[in-house]
């Protein structure tokens, strides 16, 4: 469940580079200071902490994300892993995140449990140049005959255009190189 709308402002400068929000907190807070009277300016000034605060969690999520060289060494990495290197990489990462992981067998890998919010994920095809609909169809299958409140493919390659649109419609999380980066940032 989203608390805000993928397309909404907030959730684009969630997204966007952290001074992007300070800089329209700042245009917020000294448009309201020149255009407002004296007794209301500090009222159009409070238009600005939402802004601001937006600015502070993007840098906080930012802060912690690894670099383009770096998300490019984990990248290369885990392209070489096996499929029983790669897995013991990611169940102690999502150990170390908080999760209780158990593997599955089916078009899911893992089953990851947190706070009674259920995450079915399969990251077997890593690796797949291009994934098709047929796979993240079977996930969301999968998901929803475990009941799971959402459900993550892990993929390096493409996902096609069916794919894309399919995992749009149905909330499906796509984890793709730069969270794949974040989650295994402490693989050795």
């Amino acid at each position: 469940m989203r608390l805000i709308a993928e397309n909404s402002l907030f959730a684009v400068l969630l997204r966007s580079q952290w001074w992007i929000s300070l800089g329209l907190a700042l245009l917020v807070a000294g448009a309201a200071q020149a255009l407002l009277p004296a007794k209301y300016s500090l009222f159009g000034t409070m238009g600005a902490v939402p802004f601001a605060a937006i600015a502070v969690i993007a840098l906080a999520k930012q802060w912690r994300r690894p670099s383009a060289r770096q998300t490019q060494a984990i990248v290369e990495r885990v392209r070489a892993m096996s499929w029983r290197d790669f897995s013991s990489a990611l169940e102690e990462a999502f150990t170390r995140d908080g999760y209780d992981v158990r593997r599955v067998a089916g078009a899911a890998d893992f089953v990851l449990t947190r706070a009674a919010r259920t995450t079915i994920v399969a990251a077997r095809r890593w690796k797949a140049a291009r994934v098709g609909e047929e796979a993240v169809a079977a996930l969301h299958a999968q998901m929803r005959a475990r009941d799971a409140s959402e459900c993550t493919y892990v993929a390096l390659g493409e996902l096609s255009e069916q794919a894309q649109a399919f995992a749009r419609a149905n909330g499906v999380q796509v984890m793709r190189e730069q969270e794949l980066a974040q989650l295994l940032r402490t693989l050795r």
